[in-house]
């Protein structure tokens, strides 16, 4: 089913002043920064070995991303597993009564296959499933 962790995504309220700390003092390198608009963000990736820290910003007030950090600040906001084939997994899934936000997958950052996964049915955690372009991890 998952195959690894693919990355922790982290809320941010500005994402320069959150790239600073990461690059100065965790010293991650950054790879990758794109405006996801089907998703509301502008979005980092920082390399932790083979695997990443998302950094996302909200767009505007009223995305999903904005109206977490007005709830709860800045912070953890979901863990993400790869999978290879996320169609297959979304229906294993709703066939084992997982609530899920995404029934089909959507575009994620470098054009990825992504879904999420209702925190009450995932332990509390956002829970995002990632099924990586062949351009992208």
């Amino acid at each position: 089913m998952f195959t690894r962790i693919d990355h922790v995504g982290i809320a941010v309220e500005d994402l320069d002043a959150s790239l600073a700390l990461y690059d100065r003092d965790y010293e991650m390198t950054l790879v990758h920064r794109e405006v996801v608009e089907e998703q509301g963000v502008e979005a980092v990736l920082l390399d932790v070995g083979e695997n990443h820290v998302e950094l996302i910003a909200p767009l505007g007030p009223e995305t999903t991303v904005a109206k977490f950090l007005e709830r709860r600040g800045s912070g953890l906001h979901h863990v993400a597993y790869q999978v290879t084939d996320i169609a297959a997994q979304l229906a294993r899934l709703k066939a084992a009564g997982v609530r899920l936000i995404d029934e089909e997958p959507r575009v994620g950052i470098r054009n990825s296959s992504v879904a999420f996964l209702h925190p009450k049915s995932s332990g509390g955690v956002l829970t995002e499933i990632v099924q990586p372009s062949h351009e992208g991890h």
